[in-house]
């Protein structure tokens, strides 16, 4: 085994026994090798706060059948299909919709995706675009019995946050006891922030994932936050539509007003806006939350 390798190895090990609680939800294997980290750049000594080794050519060149569009056939398996539904669900904000995949009454967890700007609820339960990681979570959620949601909403403002509550507290009824999570790619983080602050879903949140987003200086006041809720930050080094500094920042704020031991950051070496969505290990980074959180 190369030393990089045996690195990574050890540093997912670590960051796996300090997430397992007693009786804490752990998701089952799935294609860990296929989607685990290839390695990690410089100190490891924090399993909170790293640097992922990332190669385009590697990660994308040699994972994808087509570049950015079709991951090769390994990565996918296509059985979360059997589970799948796009639902229309009626709200007192009208005909809201989402796709579906899992169990949909007493789920053990449910994770949401909220997509980026020029998104639609497709995005994140396509099984072939970004490198195959959004089959990977649609299976780990179908294996698992939980839910996994992909809605479509109409801005990412207030009206927007209230179009993507109605749709979770439709599926939460339906699963009082599920764990929530919520990940956000891009421009979705503004909803998240939105969703934090709630006084009614955000102290029920069990975790935020902000993928290549924004950060929000009001967030370590939010109701989720102040709640216990922990938070990971998946971010590209060569990002330039958000810059990765002010996400290191916001990570750092959220530490020092009391997020200590649980806000995780995931650097991404030379990767761009969309690495993290397409790189973000989500079996460690869930099975950290649900042992996390309060």
């Amino acid at each position: 085994m190369k030393p990089s390798h045996f690195r990574a190895v050890l540093v997912f090990c670590c960051l796996c026994l300090a997430a397992q609680n007693a009786g804490a939800l752990d998701l089952a294997p799935y294609k860990d090798t296929e989607f685990a980290y290839s390695g990690y750049v410089g100190d490891t000594s924090n399993p909170l706060d790293l640097t992922i080794d990332y190669n385009e050519l590697r990660d994308i060149n040699a994972r994808d059948e087509v570049p950015e569009r079709r991951v090769k056939r390994a990565w996918v398996s296509l059985a979360p299909r059997k589970a799948e539904k796009d639902v229309a669900i009626e709200t007192a904000s009208g005909v809201l919709r989402t796709i579906a995949t899992g169990v949909q009454d007493d789920a053990a967890f449910i994770v949401v995706y909220l997509h980026g700007k020029g998104g639609t609820r497709k995005q994140g339960s396509n099984d072939y675009t970004f490198g195959g990681n959004f089959n990977r979570i649609r299976n780990l959620a179908a294996r698992n019995g939980g839910l996994y949601l992909t809605p479509d909403f109409s801005t990412f403002d207030e009206t927007g946050a209230g179009e993507v509550k109605a749709i979770l507290a439709a599926f939460s009824a339906r699963s009082p006891q599920a764990k929530v999570i919520i990940a956000c790619g891009s421009m979705g983080g503004f909803l998240c922030h939105r969703l934090a602050k709630d006084g009614e879903i955000g102290p029920t949140l069990d975790g935020m994932l902000f993928l290549g987003s924004f950060p929000d200086a009001d967030f370590a006041g939010s109701a989720a936050f102040k709640a216990g809720m922990p938070v990971f930050i998946g971010h590209g080094t060569n990002d330039t539509t958000s810059p990765i500094a002010a996400m290191e920042e916001f990570a750092a704020f959220l530490r020092k007003a009391g997020g200590e031991g649980r806000v995780t950051l995931h650097r991404f070496n030379s990767g761009s806006h969309g690495t993290p969505v397409r790189m973000t290990d989500w079996r460690l980074v869930l099975n950290w939350m649900f042992g996390t959180a309060g």
